[in-house]
């Protein structure tokens, strides 16, 4: 646009030249025309990206949202201040100025933001953290005022008699003052904090603050005090329940087949935020259409997840004996949690992906936030099973188990500084030098000569079904049910007395 102006300019300028006509007052208009469009695009430059557009009607509201519904409740209290202004000042209530929302990151901090424009009705214009910090000095602050200035202009435009302006990762522009080498964050810092704190609760359209962050703990804490940001709350990764109605609402519009047990993936899928379980069904989706398939089954949610959790599938094309290396490490992974729990075991595969070259899927029996001593050495159990399972099988060991072996030393090491240990309560700053890693050597000795007692008298079967496993390359968690409890309901196999297997073994 700018080059064609310019074009036209010379052309109109040699024009009026040929035809005989003076030039320098035509020259001088252009020089002030210039001048004028070149200022403009430079403050339109200078706005964050978020801003440039008048706020939009959101299709988003909080029913679109789930597995968060204590942080709605929580958020729609607070914005409930902004609808009944009339009612709240009869009480005497201050409108609050500010909300941050922390979290995880994929547990739907934007989305409520935009649903609460909707639920308010207010002009909408977001921008992120770092769209306010440049080399420059001075740039960030004037950003800070030209969105607060956007919003209101917004809200006018649309007819609202308020706006939310809501900033991405905060903790960027938001960080402790002086932690910081450039003068330009602390800048930016400052006009953010004038002007929520010159925000007027009386004035309309009135400008409402939402804000978040994964990382509150590094917010300089004038950002937090109240007048500023009044409420904080935690949008945190969500339970079971949370997680079936996230499937059931990201579902909806999909051909699910009659065997699809949504449930069932909520129970599978612990931990998962809630962009997780969307990028979930829109894989099994993508697996479908891959396939021809009219219809999303359970087994292409099944592959879904491992491919979320671990990755696609690699090139990589281990050798014949490292295939069968990585299946008796999965079985002794899957014998040992179904020994320490019934029915725990989801899926087993042997498909490498990402950085594994295999792996057993479990099923938590409850979303806990708790864990007792026994069920931290279970876990280590489970944890060992693998590496105790090929030296049953192999007589050796290898690099496969490494990141069993470290997962298995961050729960012993939980355990010690828990008070959970033989040492009892401890504070790991008073600890002498070295007991806190003895300890934790003693914890998972024990545990490994527990694991392996418990793998014993499954070892020839396990050398057996390792090549089933290898021929299949993934097996469902029922199977593999089906054949452990007929190696327990053998007559050589038993648990109560394993010392004919085990001679057996020996020999």
């Amino acid at each position: 646009m700018r080059d064609w102006l310019i074009g036209v300019a010379v052309a109109l300028v040699v024009f009026l030249a040929v035809i005989g006509i003076n030039v320098l007052p035509v020259l001088l208009l252009l020089a002030v025309g210039f001048a004028i469009y070149t200022l403009m695009e430079r403050r339109q430059m200078m706005a964050p990206t978020g801003s440039k557009e008048a706020a939009v009607r959101h299709a988003i509201n909080f029913d679109h949202i789930g597995g968060q519904d204590h942080a709605k409740r929580e958020l729609m209290e607070a914005l409930d201040f902004l609808r009944y202004r009339e009612k709240i000042r009869s009480l005497g209530i201050r409108p609050l100025k500010g909300i941050l929302l922390t979290g995880p990151p994929g547990t739907g901090k934007t989305l409520m933001a935009k649903a609460a424009a909707t639920y308010t009705d207010s002009a909408f214009i977001s921008a992120s953290g770092s769209e306010f910090v440049e080399m420059y000095v001075g740039v960030g602050a004037q950003r800070v005022r030209d969105i607060f200035r956007r919003a209101r202009q917004s809200a006018r435009k649309e007819g609202k008699d308020s706006a939310i302006v809501f900033i991405d990762e905060i903790d960027v522009v938001g960080g402790k003052r002086g932690a910081h080498s450039h003068q330009e964050y602390d800048q930016t810092l400052n006009q953010l904090l004038t002007e929520m704190d010159g925000m007027q609760t009386t004035q309309s359209p009135m400008v409402l603050v939402i804000a978040a962050t994964n990382r509150s703990d590094i917010l300089d804490s004038a950002l937090l005090r109240p007048g500023r940001f009044d409420r904080q709350i935690r949008v945190d990764l969500p339970d079971k329940e949370g997680r079936l109605h996230i499937l059931r609402i990201q579902t909806k519009d999909k051909p699910l087949d009659e065997d699809v047990d949504l449930e069932h993936i909520s129970r599978e899928t612990y931990g998962f935020s809630g962009a997780q379980l969307e990028s979930l069904c829109n894989e099994a989706a993508i697996i479908a259409l891959r396939d021809n398939s009219s219809r999303i089954t359970q087994a292409y949610f099944r592959d879904a997840v491992d491919k979320v959790l671990m990755g696609e599938k690699t090139g990589r094309h281990p050798t014949n004996d490292e295939l069968y290396r990585v299946a008796v490490h999965e079985l002794g992974h899957a014998i040992a949690s179904e020994m320490m729990r019934s029915y725990s075991v989801s899926h087993i595969t042997i498909a490498p992906r990402g950085n594994a070259l295999g792996f057993v899927r479990q099923i938590p029996e409850t979303d806990g936030y708790l864990y007792t001593k026994e069920q931290l050495d279970q876990q280590i159990v489970v944890a060992l099973g693998g590496a105790v399972a090929e030296s049953l099988v192999f007589h050796n060991r290898s690099t496969g188990a490494q990141n069993d072996f470290l997962q298995a030393s961050r729960i012993a090491r939980t355990e010690v500084m828990c008070g959970l240990s033989r040492i009892g309560i401890v504070a790991e700053e008073h600890l002498p030098e070295g007991i806190l890693d003895e300890e934790v050597r003693f914890i998972l000795s024990e545990i490994e000569h527990r694991t392996h007692e418990e793998l014993l008298p499954f070892a020839e079967e396990l050398r057996t079904y390792a090549e089933y496993v290898v021929a299949t390359e993934s097996i469902d968690g029922d199977i593999f049910r089906d054949w452990l409890n007929r190696c327990k309901e053998s007559s050589v196999i038993t648990r109560e007395n394993p010392s004919s297997k085990v001679e057996q073994i020996a020999n």
